[in-house]
């Protein structure tokens, strides 16, 4: 290509066509610029012009690009940061995770002592005694019904209870957990605020007299479905999961419509990510709920809930409580006291006697095979919570669709993941019985 620099040469006139053609062509290049009295050129500066223009529009794009993509990577490290998430595989009601700086969040409500006493009418009903303070019934200002629970100041462990509840339950909110309102951290006074549930805890419904209402076998089925969907999100539906540590009847609270919420957070653990299996711990829980192989290894995971929930399960079943006191001379434990007839599937001995004869035998009997598939000693047999809550579920539908009782044969048998575990624990019932600890 030619190249021609005629830049300020005082040329008049007009420029061939042929060499502006040649220019337009790339077969030359003709600088004509500063000829003021040239007609027909091509200004030089439209290049330097266009340049610029291009300069003006990409700088500001490049900057706004490289800006989004710095955000999107910083969200994604916080997200990751703060324990990921909860989802719930049932669609009812899930708030996402806390940020661990803080004790309470915009979703929970920060009280003053003066507050709780005016809360409490100071502190005249208490409606519940736990291991770290009492529980007072109270009533917001909006008419709001609330259940107050306050610490004891000189309790250490109590302390760290408090702050891992609150923690927890700003992350994780399910219509089947009890749902905090707030919280009142104020000098030596520690208090939790939560919704007001009507009828009380599950143990206290199991142990009551005749003068009160028995729960049905229809009401049990569902209240252990319930606390099963609620398992099932703290286990499966949180990321990382939520290992309770603590499930037992009198942490199960039931609403005036007799649905189940699980309480009582203080002993939860948050497994270290996704993935992980375990956390090592010291054993801590409750006598006759607590999981044998936890408790000899120190290692913590979602099986060692299951194990807690079968013990409920066979206290839904048998109306009797984890450690038996009246059978015997000496305590012994409910998987002791249920073994000798499930072997021999006398369903009707194991059955609490107050609902003998209103209750499908087909379905109570599913529900026990459950339940000792849930405490066997070997954690690795034990079935997912996702496989005991669809299992519980076809309990309910069975009890559902039948008016009457059934008799159970020994060729009464399913197809379920946590009934086919039950067939392999009978030998480990028939040799062996579960560890009692004291915690």
């Amino acid at each position: 290509m030619l190249c021609s620099n005629l830049a300020k040469n005082k040329l008049t006139g007009l420029v061939p066509v042929g060499l502006i053609q040649k220019r337009k062509d790339g077969l030359l290049s003709l600088r004509l610029c500063e000829n003021p009295n040239l007609s027909g050129q091509v200004s030089c500066k439209k290049k330097k012009q266009s340049i610029t223009i291009v300069l003006a529009v990409s700088i500001p794009g490049i900057f706004i690009l490289l800006s989004t993509v710095s955000a999107v990577l910083w969200v994604g490290f916080k997200r990751k940061k703060q324990h990921a998430h909860c989802d719930d595989p049932f669609g009812v009601e899930v708030m996402q995770n806390s940020n661990q700086n803080s004790l309470l969040e915009s979703e929970g409500q920060r009280f003053t002592y003066p507050e709780i006493v005016e809360i409490t009418s100071n502190f005249a009903s208490i409606i519940g005694r736990g291991g770290f303070g009492e529980v007072y019934f109270g009533t917001l200002q909006n008419q709001t019904q609330v259940a107050v629970k306050l610490l004891i100041s000189s309790s250490t462990q109590g302390s760290k209870e408090f702050e891992n509840e609150v923690k927890l339950l700003m992350r994780a909110h399910h219509r089947n957990l009890v749902s905090l309102v707030g919280c009142c951290d104020e000098g030596e006074t520690m208090a939790l605020v939560y919704n007001f549930v009507a009828n009380g805890n599950l143990q206290q419904r199991l142990s009551a007299d005749l003068t009160l209402h028995v729960l049905t076998w229809k009401e049990r089925l569902q209240i252990a479905v319930d606390a099963a969907r609620g398992l099932d999100y703290l286990h499966n539906g949180c990321k990382p999961s939520i290992v309770h540590r603590d499930l037992k009847t009198s942490n199960i609270l039931l609403n005036e419509n007799l649905h189940a919420m699980i309480a009582d957070f203080g002993l939860s653990k948050v497994l270290a990510t996704e993935s992980a299996t375990h956390v090592s711990t010291d054993p801590k829980g409750t006598f006759g709920y607590l999981d044998p192989q936890y408790y000899n290894t120190g290692k913590l995971n979602k099986k060692s809930d299951i194990y807690s929930f079968g013990i409920v399960l066979l206290e839904l079943i048998t109306g009797r409580a984890a450690i038996i006191r009246d059978v015997e001379t000496e305590p012994i434990h409910i998987c002791r006291w249920v073994s000798p007839n499930f072997e021999t599937m006398e369903i009707e001995s194991i059955v609490d006697s107050r609902i003998q004869g209103t209750y499908n035998t087909s379905s109570a009997w599913k529900a026990l095979q459950i339940a000792m598939a849930c405490v066997s000693l070997k954690a690795i047999r034990r079935p997912d919570i996702i496989f005991i809550y669809k299992d519980l579920m076809e309990c309910l539908e069975i009890e559902m669709s039948s008016g009457r009782t059934q008799i159970v044969g020994n060729d009464d048998t399913s197809s379920s993941s946590s009934i086919r575990m039950a067939s392999q624990i009978e030998s480990e019932t028939s040799s062996s019985s579960p560890v009692i600890i004291s915690i």
